[in-house]
């Protein structure tokens, strides 16, 4: 396993709660302080991420038309670690390993909420999938977006995929485990509350991600927020 010199940062929470917002501020923010940034997302960090992202958020459809049967969650949790083997290959190794920032729309934690918490299988066996589709590779950072239910599927808008039709119970059992995470692992993950103002959630990352910059000798630990 090749040693990862730069910073990987990830952003986690159901959906609704304002993780592509606060992803690029967080982008913007440290491209300002001149540093190497690669925002990035899963499912659908690279071409074959796009191709798996489509099954895994709305499903196969026959030459007909018609929708094939439901995806398995077995078979959902190997889509969604093919996927994060190919993009901590192409994308997320190479900008570590150049001392670049890459900061990452969902990763590890998501597989572990939504397939062990929400799709209600063994914990055990989605962190051992992840684990080997990684190579052991963890965020140094991970901030977990935390809201109600009510709050953030009000925010959705569109057409809801596979995931956002689940229902409430679903979300609930897959917000909790994001929780429960957090608590397991309170050093990497911070809980933020993103029930508050865009501006206030920001603030309270910055100063955290301004802590991470100097713990580790990165330039522009006292620049100004965008």
């Amino acid at each position: 396993m090749c040693k990862a010199t730069g910073l990987f940062i990830s952003l986690e929470g159901v959906d609704g709660v304002g993780k592509s917002t606060q992803a690029e501020r967080l982008r913007d923010y440290l491209r300002s302080l001149g540093l190497d940034v690669v925002l990035t997302r899963e499912p659908g960090g690279t071409e074959l991420g796009t191709v798996v992202r489509g099954v895994l958020l709305h499903g196969v459809h026959r030459d007909d038309g018609s929708a094939a049967p439901d995806i398995s969650a077995r078979a959902e949790a190997l889509l969604y670690a093919a996927d994060r083997a190919q993009h901590v290959a192409q994308v997320i190794r190479p900008v570590l390993r150049a001392g670049g920032v890459v900061i990452c729309d969902r990763y590890i934690d998501s597989s572990l909420a939504y397939q062990a918490g929400g799709r209600e299988l063994t914990s055990d066996d989605i962190l051992r999938l992840s684990q080997w589709a990684t190579d052991g590779l963890w965020p140094r950072r991970t901030y977990l977006l935390d809201m109600d239910y009510q709050a953030s599927s009000r925010r959705l808008t569109g057409e809801a995929d596979r995931l956002e039709s689940a229902g409430a119970a679903f979300f609930e059992r897959t917000r909790q485990a994001f929780l429960d995470l957090a608590r397991q692992d309170s050093h990497r993950i911070k809980v933020v509350d993103a029930s508050a103002s865009i501006d206030e959630v920001w603030a309270g990352i910055k100063r955290d991600v301004d802590v991470l910059l100097h713990e580790r000798g990165m330039a522009g630990s006292e620049g100004d927020a965008r």
